[in-house]
């Protein structure tokens, strides 16, 4: 997936830190999205998946106005968890690598556990 650094998206919009640069939160974001598109609707009915872990480095700043291309690749499927390699990648090389991992859940259930009904 791709995505366009907005003045939204920066550090110190997200008070991350002082410089308008994609932050950090940002670039995990764009990774768990990826992550998601790479399931698609590969899912039974009813189910979906959350976050579980997150190994990610932010290795590289990027500008406003410059574009990102976020990409998951599942790695292994270990009963209900799956674990992605992630990147994210712009015109000047690597801006952030690691694993996502997420796990599929009954989703009604899940919604009851949240709510403190289970």
């Amino acid at each position: 997936m791709t995505h366009v650094v907005a003045e939204a998206d920066t550090a110190a919009a997200q008070q991350t830190g002082s410089v308008p640069v994609l932050a950090t939160p940002n670039v995990v974001l764009l990774a768990e999205q990826a992550a998601v598109v790479a399931i698609g609707d590969n899912i039974p009915a009813g189910n979906t998946t959350v976050g579980y872990r997150v190994q990610l480095d932010h290795l590289a700043p990027v500008a406003v106005g410059e574009e990102v291309t976020a990409e998951a690749v599942l790695e292994t499927i270990e009963g209900r968890r799956l674990t992605f390699r992630v990147s994210v990648k712009h015109k000047a090389g690597l801006v952030a690598a690691g694993r996502i991992t997420r796990v599929a859940v009954e989703e009604a259930r899940f919604l009851a556990r949240a709510a403190g009904s289970v």
